[in-house]
């Protein structure tokens, strides 16, 4: 799905942004985007190795 946004989409979606939230909010509401990414891919990361480990003990 989001492979076939492009340069016209992107640019499209963040005018769409800067009306509804203003220039002001669109800091605050990328930081709390990526902290949240972040926390997602960490705990992500946490889950698949966790998991590894328990397949590695129940293969013994």
């Amino acid at each position: 799905m989001l492979q076939n946004i492009g340069i016209p989409g992107l640019a499209l979606i963040l005018v769409i942004a800067l009306i509804i939230f203003g220039p002001s909010k669109l800091p605050e509401i990328g930081r709390a985007f990526g902290s949240t990414l972040r926390e997602f891919k960490n705990s992500t990361k946490d889950l698949i190795s966790s998991d590894e480990k328990e397949e590695k003990t129940q293969s013994k």
